[in-house]
């Protein structure tokens, strides 16, 4: 609560869909995992519903649709301009852009502000390993779309693995500075198929941080309360500039004001991803009296109590469920 007495506003994420057309190595086992039946999954009117009431009784600042990959839910567009013609606020997306050369102008026009790509290499071959067949040049295509219909700027979210493409990060922040797109290093988390390997593979901000200070001049920026991306304007020796951040839930954690809330494909309402479960709101979806409002706005306010306690991660949940 504030000192007003009033909620502080939440962000939120919302999981559209925990269908995937990919299946990268930290996300998803090789042959997938057992799907949502369909009739289990949100439809788009309890989705809208769900953030107009939780935008008109605690406040919204940022709404991020995410999957799964969130462009092979169908009907996207349409929730997109839903959300857009509901007021949704600071309207975003992250998708791993496979098909976003395709839906890039589609969703602008529908009203999406934002969009972030994944973007874990830029060799075709550890790309396709990494994300066990992905095709790296309709990604790059799908980045140049979002570009040209204005999305402004465009950001990638590198997920760095020790030994596989670690020594990639200069070249995708040179990358990202020759195109104004923005760049951010995740730590790799120990959940699901991630704990396998997560020893061995993990590496911190801190050394990510030191491979960017040998090659460009970082300046700290202001930080965003609440915000998970501690960023940095990168210059290099010509003067060009550009935006890195590093996401550090594992040696830095951001829990200090956090008000995310995440919203899975099936409804269950989790307010951090270090707690095992959180509450489930589509029974109460749609809303037909006050009583069951209410009902819903109490399963928010006990998410938002769910939050990071200790260092450590519930380890059995796939990312690809809860919208990372």
């Amino acid at each position: 609560m504030s000192v007003s007495g009033k909620p502080q506003p939440v962000s939120l994420r919302l999981s559209v869909t925990d269908r995937c057309d990919l299946r990268c190595i930290y996300c998803l086992p090789p042959d997938g995992a057992t799907l949502a039946a369909h009739d289990d999954v949100l439809r788009l009117e309890e989705i809208v519903e769900f953030v107009g009431i939780v935008q008109r009784r605690f406040g919204l600042t940022k709404v991020h649709l995410t999957g799964g990959e969130p462009l092979v839910r169908r009907g996207i567009v349409d929730l997109v301009r839903m959300l857009a013609d509901a007021g949704a606020p600071d309207l975003a997306m992250t998708t791993n852009g496979l098909n976003l050369r395709e839906m890039a102008l589609p969703l602008r026009q529908a009203g999406l502000g934002r969009i972030n790509v994944s973007l874990d290499s830029l060799e075709a071959e550890t790309y396709r390993t990494l994300t066990r067949g992905g095709d790296l040049g309709r990604v790059l295509d799908g980045i140049a779309a979002a570009g040209l219909v204005g999305f402004e700027p465009v950001k990638f979210n590198t997920v760095v693995l020790r030994g596989i493409n670690d020594r990639e990060v200069v070249s995708i922040a040179r990358f990202g500075m020759e195109r104004g797109c923005a760049v951010r290093f995740l730590e790799l988390m120990p959940i699901g198929v991630a704990q396998a390997g997560y020893e061995d593979r993990f590496v911190s901000s801190a050394e990510v941080r030191a491979q960017m200070a040998s090659a460009f001049e970082l300046r700290a920026l202001p930080p965003v309360p609440g915000a998970s991306s501690r960023n940095y304007r990168a210059i290099d020796a010509d003067g060009r500039q550009g935006v890195v951040g590093f996401i550090s839930p594992c040696t830095e954690p951001f829990c200090a004001g956090c008000r995310r809330l995440r919203l899975t494909a099936t409804g269950r309402l989790l307010g951090c991803l270090a707690q095992a479960e959180g509450p489930q709101v589509r029974p109460l979806l749609p809303t037909r009296t006050p009583e069951d409002e209410e009902r819903l706005v109490e399963a928010v306010e006990q998410a938002l109590r769910l939050k990071r306690n200790a260092r450590r991660f519930d380890g059995q949940r796939l990312m690809g469920r809860v919208g990372g």
